[in-house]
């Protein structure tokens, strides 16, 4: 992709963040878009099919940056604890939300979230099962491997949108405490 083409991707997904401080993303049509984006329809078009993949590539954009993250082992994204040791990749997406990368936060807390939600449970589900140890801990316990990852992830999901709702105040730190205390007994050998 070239440069000229990167820059309008990132007026269209500007547009649909600042559309989405004031309008639901149900409200938001693609004229509304491609007029605040000032890009023409057949410019729109040819980056996306509909309103709801550029949704999808927002989301792919930033949540793929954590999941890569998690991967390759670089999630510190320069984010340290005060004895310098890196921030778990859960951490690391709880302050990406926090920073309100593309406006992710009135995403995840509009009314019809559920487009948003099924894309963050994917990513969330893949780095859930590349950084947490299923096999063994499901074996363990006793359970499907597949049945602890929809556990852990959906729990994470519920974490978030808790945090959107009812405690915003919490830091991102704070929450990945929430989280480890509550996934790592059914991690832990005993």
């Amino acid at each position: 992709m070239d440069r000229r083409q990167k820059k309008t991707r990132q007026a269209i997904f500007d547009a649909l963040a600042e559309l989405l401080m004031s309008k639901t993303y149900e409200k938001i049509t693609i004229q509304d878009i491609i007029e605040k984006a000032d890009v023409g329809r057949s410019t729109f078009y040819a980056h996306f099919e509909t309103k709801d993949e550029l949704l999808h590539s927002i989301c792919s954009e930033l949540l793929s940056h954590i999941v890569h993250a998690a991967h390759d082992g670089s999630h510190t994204h320069g984010l340290k604890e005060c004895d310098e040791k890196p921030l778990s990749v859960f951490c690391h997406s709880l302050k990406h939300l926090q920073e309100n990368d593309h406006n992710i936060m009135r995403l995840l807390a509009c009314e019809s979230n559920k487009i948003f939600i099924g894309y963050f449970s994917r990513l969330v589900e893949e780095v859930v099962h590349t950084q947490l140890p299923l096999k063994e801990s499901a074996a363990r316990l006793g359970v499907p491997e597949e049945f602890l990852l929809q556990h852990i992830t959906q729990s994470y999901i519920s974490m978030v949108e808790w945090w959107l709702k009812s405690h915003p105040e919490l830091t991102p730190q704070e929450l990945d405490e929430y989280f480890r205390a509550v996934i790592q007994p059914l991690l832990e050998e005993k």
